[in-house]
């Protein structure tokens, strides 16, 4: 499996973790908290979100890029200020979630998508689904080998409702346009490259508007390099290349991407380097509605209306 091979043959070269920093430019804003490893979820670590509907609840992904892949439930801990800061107990088993990559992410409908790496595809859970209902082949929408992560624009923006993927390790990013099957889920119809990353991207997020030093701007964790960049976005939310800035260094698998929507927080996930969770401070609140679920059921609701 690809990670696990680099991981190997950085074994005797970087310590158990890396001295993760965040760039000078943006210290003076920004801060980080390592949260450490979660007990009960089964290493690499995967995509990250929130549970739908639950604050207090995080899902993230275990023993991904594997067969036996599974979505894993925690209770998470906030500070005074809403921030979360720790893990309340032990996670437990939420679903299966094969080959479970970078991107874990609540779209249209309220449904989860998942990326699946090394399959190029893409699973679907219907709300109240534990496994995915629906499984996209992205070979057959000629989505480079292979996918790794997913995110849709947030609600506020010119891309709001878009859908985005990234492969790994190539770098493809590609805008992808979708319509409900009839079925609760969705099919995609249509895939287009809009540019080639670096870094070997894997979970990705836009910034919150408003935040310090950043425009419309997004937030890429990168495995192959160890590395959190940013880059400006267009109207249409794909990153301008030539604009790409170093956020965070010194890491070790950077996998999953989140922004937590009641304060704007960054978390992000490792695939390796002991499988830890990072949430960064700094960033500004998330404006209402809150999220991408919120946002995606006015979408779902327009685009039925638009096949009848």
């Amino acid at each position: 499996m690809k990670k696990l091979l680099i991981t190997f043959s950085l074994a005797g070269l970087v310590p158990f973790a890396l001295g993760q920093t965040i760039d000078p430019y943006y210290a003076g804003n920004y801060s980080y908290t390592d949260l450490g490893s979660i007990t009960g979820v089964l290493p690499n670590y995967g995509g990250l979100t929130l549970l739908a509907g639950d604050s207090n609840t995080l899902l993230i992904g275990g023993q991904a890029n594997s067969a036996g892949g599974a979505l894993y439930s925690v209770g998470v801990t906030r500070d005074s200020n809403g921030h979360i800061n720790g893990f309340s107990g032990g996670a437990s088993v939420w679903g299966s979630a094969p080959y479970n990559d970078g991107g874990l992410t609540y779209g249209p409908g309220g449904d989860l998508f998942a990326s699946q790496w090394p399959v190029n595809a893409l699973g679907i859970y219907k709300p109240g689904s534990t496994s995915p209902d629906k499984t996209i082949d992205l070979n057959a929408l000629g989505v480079a080998g292979s996918h790794s992560a997913i995110y849709f624009g947030p609600a506020g923006r010119t891309f709001a409702g878009r859908m985005k993927l990234s492969s790994w390790s190539g770098g493809q990013f590609y805008d992808a346009t979708y319509a409900p099957d009839g079925l609760g889920t969705f099919d995609i119809t249509s895939v287009t490259q809009t540019a080639t990353l670096g870094g070997g991207p894997e979970g990705f997020v836009y910034v919150p508007l408003g935040s310090a030093l950043f425009g419309s701007s997004m937030l890429v964790s990168e495995y192959s390099a160890g590395t959190v960049s940013t880059y400006d976005v267009d109207v249409n939310g794909d990153p301008i290349v030539s604009s790409r800035k170093v956020f965070m260094n010194g890491l070790s698998g950077a996998e999953g991407a989140f922004i937590d929507p009641q304060t704007g927080d960054f978390l992000f996930s490792t695939f390796g380097g002991g499988s830890r969770v990072i949430v960064v401070q700094g960033f500004a609140p998330v404006p209402e509605p809150a999220s991408m679920a919120a946002l995606g059921i006015g979408i779902f609701t327009l685009l039925r209306r638009r096949k009848k």
